[in-house]
């Protein structure tokens, strides 16, 4: 039997035909076009996987289930999605939907924890029972995995990492907010406070790097600025990796996870961010314990959404 695995996103939506190990064998993505009605989009959607099934020679009776990974608050056990800013979606009946087209059993889950689980089942949180994954991109997500099963609370929205407060009356965040991780910890902070600095001090790596113009900075060059051994970079990173590590002593004393995998962007640092990262968390921890929990970067990468969604049958049976 195959899967298939739905990443919903704003601009775009990718499919895929997934195996029983989380293997994907056939992958494609449509445009979204999200200011149309939801039902043209699920169609749309449908159509999708029905094209890469009819690609690969596939049937109904060989697919076992889709899964959908959304933006938003879903609500798995009713296939519901109950709210996402981003698609002008509300109460959306996204498992009705989709079954009009192709008669298989139809799961939901919220995209971050679907790419929780993908790490968990076939990523860098295979070898561990208990994970968080973190995603560093425009906003910081999280997804948390017990014994196998995402986490999201009684009422379907938990494992919102990105929203917890780091500094009482902080800067405003998207959510309304005062002092919330993301302002601090996404790329999208880490781009700002570099082109802050780099307006500040025209004589930094961070403006030659960039060619003088500070609307071409990106995540990736504090990091190659600081190794180049500019002053205002490495201060613009450690500011930025002690912001991260606050959030993740707290996910850290919270939950005690096996792993936290980091994803998204700024993930591509790898042990540019985990040493110094590590290095602040140890300083951070509780009781001055001895830091247990791995760190590790994401392996999937855009992938991690899609197998986890196509994955969501084993853990919603």
């Amino acid at each position: 039997m195959y899967y298939i695995g739905i990443d919903l996103g704003g601009t775009n939506i990718a499919a895929a035909i997934v195996t029983e190990e989380g293997k994907i064998i056939r992958k494609d993505s449509i445009p979204t076009l999200r200011e149309r009605e939801y039902s043209e989009i699920l169609k749309d959607m449908a159509n999708l996987c029905l094209r890469l099934m009819e690609e690969e020679g596939l049937e109904t009776k060989d697919i076992h289930s889709i899964g959908i990974g959304s933006p938003g608050t879903a609500d798995p056990q009713n296939g519901i999605l109950l709210y996402a800013n981003n698609l002008k979606f509300k109460n959306v009946p996204m498992r009705t939907e989709m079954q009009k087209y192709i008669s298989v059993p139809v799961y939901l889950d919220n995209d971050a924890n679907c790419a929780a689980l993908g790490e968990s089942v076939s990523g860098a949180a295979r070898h561990y029972g208990d994970s968080v994954t973190v995603t560093l991109g425009t906003g910081v997500g999280g997804g948390i995995i017990v014994d196998g099963k995402i986490i999201t609370g009684s009422f379907h929205g938990g494992g919102e990492l990105g929203h917890h407060v780091i500094k009482m009356d902080g800067d405003r965040c998207n959510c309304g907010r005062l002092g919330c991780w993301e302002v601090y910890a996404s790329a999208t902070a880490l781009i700002r406070d570099a082109r802050v600095a780099a307006a500040k001090n025209p004589k930094s790596l961070l403006l030659t790097l960039v060619d003088g113009d500070i609307q071409k900075m990106n995540a990736k060059i504090p990091f190659d600025a600081a190794a180049q051994g500019d002053e205002i970079a490495q201060e613009v990173v450690a500011q930025y990796i002690r912001y991260l590590a606050v959030g993740m002593v707290n996910i850290i004393n919270i939950f005690q996870p096996e792993a936290i995998v980091i994803g998204g962007g700024v993930s591509a640092q790898g042990e540019n961010l985990l040493v110094p990262l590590r290095e602040e968390i140890q300083r951070q921890i509780y009781g001055e314990d001895q830091l247990q929990t791995k760190l590790v970067t994401a392996e999937l990468g855009n992938d991690a959404g899609i197998i986890g969604a196509a994955m969501l049958s084993k853990i919603y049976k």
